[in-house]
């Protein structure tokens, strides 16, 4: 909510650069589902060939391979789908047999996905390609007409050589109705193409969740791990720091107060020593606090948080975050502790040069990307969140951070690098 400080203009210009950002969004989700259209179509070809080819044997021999190509290219549609909105929980794993898939509930579901998503999402992928295409050159015509040949057509309603500027400014026109299109309708078109898979290929109700369940019972177990050991990290931080220092400063005190009356100049160097160490002590209280939750979150979002761990780093590091809007505090922690350690790592064991951190928020969902071209080779922790050889505790906290948030977290570092580290992290619509 603005305050009522706030210029006109500002919500304006917020309204329309959350129009712009929505249809860029959906043209970004629009080819992507083109591409599982056209495997889909594809697919659907080899389950027909199968079905017409049975009376021969050959279409029975297939079957098997053609319904691995409709599991897998369901899941990848799932996993499409969870990178522009909520997850799509996936049902138990469906069966391969051409004969128990006819009773199959997941197998039966998958087939009607796969049908609708060649008759709907191909068009609708198909015009999320074409539509920004059929813009930029129209709208541009006005610059190049007198370069094209008569013989060519380089507009979408056919003209080439145009005769005159009212024609050329004409097609520059239809080029905003392209662009007044894309914004208006684009968002509704993604969601149509998105529909048929949320509906279908999501878990439905004849389906046993207990691996979803168990799923969840972990990430609660993960949560509470996380936070205990949040807990016996501050509880040392707080006794081997703060705590050592304050005693400090009070056995300096008492030996300063009884010095005072014989010898003044040694107690003003005690009381030196004992301001010292409170001021220390202060220090150290401060860093316990704002590694429970940065103020500087509160003070300057995301963006300008992650922004001061580059400068801080000893590697040169850019920053590229493209988050609109403030996410729950939990999940801020979460990903500034995550690119903290990650920067931090760097900095200690990769032996790069420079480094990248890229922020996105998609679909309610926060994507952290932390990228360097160092030398490579570190290894991921279990899912248990025991590291391996060549791994850090830091890898393994950053693990245990994001499981508690039910996310997902990938590190591919080969020998030689370079080395990616991607985390998803769920942060409400």
């Amino acid at each position: 909510m603005s305050n009522g400080d706030e210029h006109p203009g500002t919500g304006r210009r917020g309204y329309v650069g959350g129009v712009v950002r929505d249809a860029l969004g959906a043209i970004r989700q629009l080819v992507s589902g083109l591409r599982t259209a056209f495997l889909a179509l594809l697919v659907l070809i080899l389950l027909v060939v199968c079905v017409l080819t049975v009376p021969l044997g050959v279409g029975l021999l297939a079957a098997p391979a053609a319904l691995r190509a409709l599991h897998r290219l369901a899941g990848a549609e799932r996993a499409r789908l969870a990178r522009f909105g909520p997850e799509v929980v996936a049902p138990e794993p469906p069966t391969d047999s051409p004969r128990a898939a006819l009773r199959d509930p997941t197998t039966r579901r998958e087939l009607r996905w796969l049908a609708r998503h060649v008759v709907v999402g191909l068009p609708l992928g198909l015009l999320g390609f074409l539509l920004p295409i059929l813009a930029v050159r129209d709208l541009t015509f006005p610059l190049y007409w007198r370069f094209v040949p008569a013989d060519v057509t380089a507009t979408s309603i056919g003209i080439g050589s145009s005769t005159s500027w009212a024609d050329a400014v004409a097609v520059a026109l239809l080029g905003v109705g392209w662009i007044a299109i894309i914004l208006g309708l684009g968002p509704a078109m993604a969601r149509a193409q998105a529909h048929p898979g949320r509906r279908l290929l999501a878990a439905g109700p004849e389906t046993d969740l207990f691996l979803r369940v168990a799923e969840l019972t972990a990430t609660r177990a993960a949560a509470l791990d996380a936070h205990a050991a949040e807990l016996r990290r501050i509880e040392r931080a707080l006794h081997d720091g703060t705590q050592n220092r304050i005693v400090s400063v009070t056995v300096l005190l008492g030996a300063a107060r009884r010095m005072v009356a014989r010898d003044p100049a040694g107690a003003q160097e005690l009381l030196e020593r004992a301001q010292s160490a409170a001021e220390q002590a202060l220090a150290d209280l401060r860093a316990v606090s704002r590694s429970i939750l940065p103020p500087v979150l509160s003070d300057r979002g995301l963006a300008g948080a992650l922004t001061g761990l580059a400068a801080e780093c000893a590697v040169p590091c850019r920053v590229d975050v493209d988050v609109p809007r403030r996410c729950a505090a939990s999940v801020e922690s979460t990903a500034y502790f995550v690119v903290a350690e990650a920067l931090t790592n760097i900095a200690k064991h990769s032996g790069a040069s420079r480094a990248t951190v890229t922020a996105r928020l998609t679909g309610g969902r926060l994507l952290l990307t932390v990228e360097d071209d160092g030398h490579g080779g570190a290894t991921a922790p279990s899912e248990s969140g025991d590291g391996g050889p060549g791994t850090g505790s830091g890898l393994a906290g950053i693990r245990r951070r994001v499981a508690a948030h039910d996310g997902t977290f990938r590190l591919a570092s080969p020998p030689g690098g370079p080395t990616t580290l991607e985390v998803d992290l769920p942060c409400g619509s």
